[in-house]
């Protein structure tokens, strides 16, 4: 009985101290949730108006053809996958990765995050660079960087599309894994752009494909690092739900040993009281 009671009391101090680690994780992503969430919310009106710069401007010349509009067909894509650095996110990257394993056809990896690059090298993946680019540093002026290359390597038919998976974030309680198509455009304008562009007096100097041309890697860029800042603020999300989790249960594991041990401490007086009585009726 002793024994058990000891190996219990071993087992409480060990849980104890998960739970302390899983607190502290907790505490961690609650701090940096409030910045992730602002760089959200700052990135995603860029990228608005430069969508709607673009749809503008295709609505003024629709007789423009540009390079990035969509093409008849498509034999490789270039496939940008965003998934965390670290573990211990419940789904997280598991559900990215997992949706990007399912886009059909030829692919040409870049991997965004630590686990995104580890997981596509395991695999065996031709990967658009060797670097590890690490979710939670990437800058806008890397971002720049990467459309600078990406725009380049669609240019020069390297590949025919442009997607990216990476888990669009809800809220607090709800991340979307998602696939967004970048490259080709698809630039609808509506029959009220239309006739907006006409009745405007914008000229596009020195011609409107050209001003189109040049700000589609502004457009990638601003999709990359809004994409990137959605999923940071969607990991750290779901880290601090699954960490809160776990404490919750580690709590109740602590409350249902502490039960056991009680048990098994007043077992072992009952048994020593009746040994005492026992002895003493001899």
């Amino acid at each position: 009985m002793a024994g058990s009671m000891k190996d219990i009391k071993l087992r409480i101090k060990s849980v104890e101290s998960t739970m302390q680690i899983t607190k502290a994780m907790e505490l961690v992503a609650s701090s940096k949730m409030r910045r992730a969430k602002e760089r959200v919310e700052h990135s995603r009106p860029y990228f608005e108006t430069l969508h709607e710069t673009l749809t503008d401007i295709a609505a003024a010349d629709p007789r423009a053809r540009s390079p990035y509009l969509r093409r008849s067909e498509i034999r490789r894509t270039l496939l940008i996958v965003i998934a965390g650095d670290r573990g211990l996110a419940g789904g997280y990257n598991s559900n990215v990765l997992k949706l990007a394993q399912q886009e059909p056809g030829d692919h040409l990896v870049l991997p965004i995050g630590k686990r995104s690059a580890e997981y596509f090298a395991h695999h065996g993946e031709n990967l658009f660079t060797q670097e590890i680019l690490l979710a939670a540093d990437v800058s806008v002026g890397e971002c720049f960087q990467l459309s600078r290359k990406i725009t380049q390597g669609y240019l020069k038919g390297e590949y025919d599309a442009v997607k990216i998976c990476y888990t669009r974030f809800d809220s607090m309680m709800t991340q979307t894994a998602s696939v967004m198509e970048v490259l080709p455009l698809s630039m609808e304008p509506t029959e009220e752009q239309k006739a907006q562009a006409r009745r405007s007096q914008i000229l596009y100097k020195p011609s409107s494909e050209e001003v189109f041309s040049a700000i589609i890697p502004e457009y990638v860029a601003g999709i990359i690092y809004g994409a990137v800042c959605e999923s940071v603020a969607s990991e750290l999300a779901a880290r601090r739900t699954a960490m809160d989790a776990a404490t919750k249960n580690a709590g109740e594991m602590i409350d249902h040993l502490n039960l056991y041990y009680n048990r098994a401490r007043q077992a072992a007086i009952t048994q020593e009281i009746t040994e005492i009585v026992a002895g003493a009726e001899n």
